[in-house]
């Protein structure tokens, strides 16, 4: 039963992670396909490229609330070991959805709702460290690889090693996806926040 019960916590927080709502919230309000925009990315920062912030808001709070919704799901329906599997499988089904061909967001708010809903003190320092660097900086990829860089220590000082190595897999996987965005940082072409938009990739 264990195992059936992480199973299906896989399966629902990857069905919930997987809904790409920068897609559908564009193509409802009549702005396209967001893959043909800006970055490509389905994720509320290229969203925020098309000129509708509201829409760019409401994409990074259901991309956020997905991640949430389901660890704490889990979380009831199963326990605390099946509420971070969920979070973890929510992730990567936003980054790797299944409907988009696999090819999905870069993570960032999803990593944000999965770690409100595992520690809501590690998900506040992630958000509080993105937007440090971020207003400092003015690169959004550069504060989000220094907010994931540093999830994995905050949350073995605030929970252990469990949270630490769930934190740990979701950054691995959100660097990997910004490895284009790293590239650009290292040869001084990264745009920053309000500057000129990326090409697709």
């Amino acid at each position: 039963m264990i195992y059936q019960a992480l199973i299906f916590a896989a399966g629902l927080g990857y069905l919930l992670g997987s809904i790409p709502f920068g897609f559908i919230l564009t193509r409802a309000a009549g702005l396209g396909d967001i893959r043909s925009i800006g970055s490509g990315n389905i994720g509320a920062t290229n969203v925020l490229r098309t000129g509708n912030k509201a829409l760019a808001a409401a994409t990074l709070a259901f991309d956020a609330g997905k991640g949430a919704a389901a660890v704490l799901l889990a979380r009831w329906l199963w326990g605390e070991d099946a509420a971070m599997i969920a979070g973890i499988a929510a992730f990567l089904g936003h980054v790797f959805p299944v409907w988009l061909g696999f090819k999905g967001g870069k993570g960032v708010a999803t990593y944000i709702g999965v770690m409100l809903g595992l520690n809501w003190i590690v998900g506040l320092i992630f958000c509080a460290t993105w937007l440090v660097i971020a207003f400092a900086q003015k690169y959004s990829s550069l504060a989000a690889l220094t907010a994931a860089a540093t999830a994995p220590i905050f949350a073995y000082v605030v929970s252990g090693l469990q949270l630490a190595a769930a934190a740990g897999v979701l950054s691995i996987v959100l660097m990997a996806r910004h490895w284009a965005n790293i590239r650009r940082l290292w040869s001084g072409t990264e745009p920053r926040i309000g500057g000129e938009k990326p090409k697709a990739e």
